[in-house]
C-alpha cells in the first residue's frame, strides 16, 4: 500500500482556503490546471511510497512514539507558492519548526521500520492545490494568494494516510486518501 505521514487541516481551515481557491478559478488559464480535491488536502510530512504489510505494525509503533514525543503546535494556512511551473500550493505559518521536527521524526520512524526512504529533502510545509500537465505561468495564482491568511488552529495529531491511486484511466481522476491510523501529539505546555 502507498503510505505517507501527514498533518490534516481541520474543516474550518479547509473551508477558508476553499474560498480563496474558488476565486482563483476566474483567472485566465485556470481551466488548464488540475485542482486537487478539498477532501484530500493535507501537509505531507514523510512520503513512504509502497510499503509491505509486514512493515506496517512496526511503522505504526514508531509513528506513535514520534507523535507522543512532539508537542502540539499552532498552525495556519498562509499565502501560496509554486514549485517550478507545474505545482501550485498553499503555505503555512506558525509552529513550522515543530512541524519540521515532526516531519523528521516521521521520516526516521519509516527508515527504522525498514522502509526505503531514498528521497530525503529538507522539509518545506505546503499543501498542493493544483497541478499543471505542462509548463504554466503560475505567478498570477501565487500573487492572488499573497494576502491569504487562514485562522490559526492547533495541530494535535499525526496521521498515517493511504493513497489509493485511481484505476481505469479516468481522465482527471486523482488519488483517494484514507486515514489508516492517527496518534495524538503531546499536549502543549
Amino acid at each position: 500500500m502507498r503510505l505517507f505521514a501527514a498533518v490534516l487541516p481541520p474543516a474550518p481551515a479547509v473551508d477558508e482556503l476553499g474560498l480563496a481557491v474558488d476565486r482563483l478559478s476566474s483567472l485566465a488559464g485556470a481551466d488548464r490546471l488540475r485542482w486537487t480535491g478539498r477532501e484530500g488536502w493535507h501537509f505531507t510530512l514523510a512520503f513512504m511510497g509502497e510499503v509491505g504489510g509486514d512493515l506496517v505494525p512496526e511503522l505504526r509503533e514508531r509513528l506513535a512514539r514520534a507523535a507522543h514525543r512532539t508537542e502540539a503546535f499552532p498552525l495556519r494556512l498562509h499565502r501560496g507558492g509554486r514549485f517550478g511551473r507545474r505545482a501550485l500550493w498553499a503555505g503555512a505559518a506558525g509552529g513550522l519548526d515543530t512541524m519540521r521536527l515532526l516531519a523528521e521524526r516521521a521520516d526516521a520512524a519509516a527508515r527504522r521500520s525498514g522502509i526505503d526512504m531514498n528521497e530525503h529533502r529538507s522539509y518545506h510545509a505546503h499543501l498542493t492545490i493544483a497541478r499543471a500537465r505542462e509548463d504554466t505561468d503560475l505567478r498570477p495564482y501565487v500573487e492572488a494568494l499573497d494576502d491569504f491568511e487562514g485562522s490559526p488552529w492547533h495541530v494535535e495529531e499525526l496521521s498515517l494516510v493511504r493513497s489509493n491511486l485511481p484505476g481505469g484511466g479516468v481522465p482527471g481522476a486523482g488519488p483517494r486518501y484514507e486515514v489508516v491510523d492517527s496518534w495524538p501529539l503531546k499536549p502543549a505546555g
